[in-house]
């Protein structure tokens, strides 16, 4: 049985969310005072999406993960459409994405209907202490995107 709901910041595992950041410090910034939502399968923890607030009307997802031995499995896009019904739900304005990664993942977020922002150049150079690649390209700048709901 799959289930969804929020969770404290305190129950999310910073073994998963590691999948996705390889920075304990960044993630530990943006996980204070954070809105955690957390996938279950029969009662296990299988992925985790964190969320913080930029201002009243907006939110930013940090982190959305789900464990290597489930993914592909449709979690994450299972947590992902409860994240944005629950904000839209909660009348924010907009959700927004900060993402390295051109590929698979851009695609994930534009699915959603999450369309490109800005850019910001040299974001990971700037950020991590290590340069992180990706399919063998390091990461520099960070693509923003948002996804403006509809009053």
């Amino acid at each position: 049985m799959i289930t969804i709901r929020q969770i404290s910041e305190k129950e999310v595992p910073m073994s998963v969310l590691l999948h996705a950041d390889p920075s304990e410090k960044c993630i530990e910034k943006y996980l204070t005072g954070a809105k955690c939502f957390g996938v279950f399968v029969d009662g296990f923890l299988v992925g985790v999406c964190v969320t913080n607030s930029i201002d009243a009307k907006i939110w930013e997802l940090f982190n959305i993960v789900v464990i290597p031995e489930k993914q592909k499995q449709g979690f994450g896009k299972k947590l992902l459409e409860f994240v944005i019904n629950y904000f839209q739900e909660n009348g924010a304005k907009s959700l927004e994405i900060g993402t390295g990664t051109f590929g698979y993942q851009l695609l994930f977020y534009q699915r959603f209907g999450f369309r490109v922002g800005s850019i910001r150049k040299n974001f990971f150079i700037d950020n991590y202490s290590d340069p992180i690649y990706e399919q063998g390209v390091q990461l520099k700048d960070m693509l923003r995107l948002c996804l403006e709901f509809k009053r």
